[in-house]
């Protein structure tokens, strides 16, 4: 699978690419934890949406066969209450749509909250996606490739264990 690893000027890039895509004004925003974060705030910030929300979603992991997993059942770690999300137009957002399982779990309980639902993503792979001709409703860029966004780049405790005390 061909790699990409983005700077932070290819992701000003993109979040530029979406916001003229914008026709709505939403009401919230739900971010997809972890993913969805830093767009998330980003595009927050430049659409001045104030009401934020976080959803974090799991799919069992240990299953006996790849179809089962596929068609698992998601687990919302957290989610917003429904009286955050009814009767507002809710911006879902994520990094990258590859199957979709989580953006579509995610869509459908905002969805059934009785939000008005729109998705969005910087990266959607349509070769993925399990959804057939189900897409997002914004994304910056279609890409068959495994992106490597500047915020996963040398972070996280293994990195932060292996620097000597006082290097940044």
């Amino acid at each position: 699978m061909r790699k990409e690893v983005l700077t932070w000027q290819d992701v000003d890039a993109l979040i530029d690419h979406l916001i003229p895509q914008f026709d709505v004004a939403f009401e919230a925003m739900v971010m997809i934890s972890r993913g969805g974060l830093v767009p998330g705030g980003l595009l927050a910030e430049a659409l001045d949406i104030t009401h934020l929300l976080l959803a974090a979603v799991d799919f069992p992991a240990q299953m006996a066969a790849d179809r089962q997993r596929l068609v698992a059942w998601p687990q919302f770690i957290q989610f917003p209450a429904e009286h955050q999300l009814a009767e507002r137009r809710v911006l879902i957002v994520d990094d990258v749509w590859g199957s979709g399982r989580t953006m579509t779990a995610v869509r459908a309980r905002v969805e059934a909250a009785g939000a008005t639902p729109y998705t969005c993503v910087l990266h959607f792979n349509p070769h993925r996606s399990l959804f057939g001709t189900l897409r997002p409703d914004f994304y910056a860029a279609i890409t068959d490739a495994y992106i490597v966004y500047p915020w996963e780049i040398e972070r996280g405790p293994d990195r932060i264990l292996a620097r000597p005390l006082g290097v940044g």
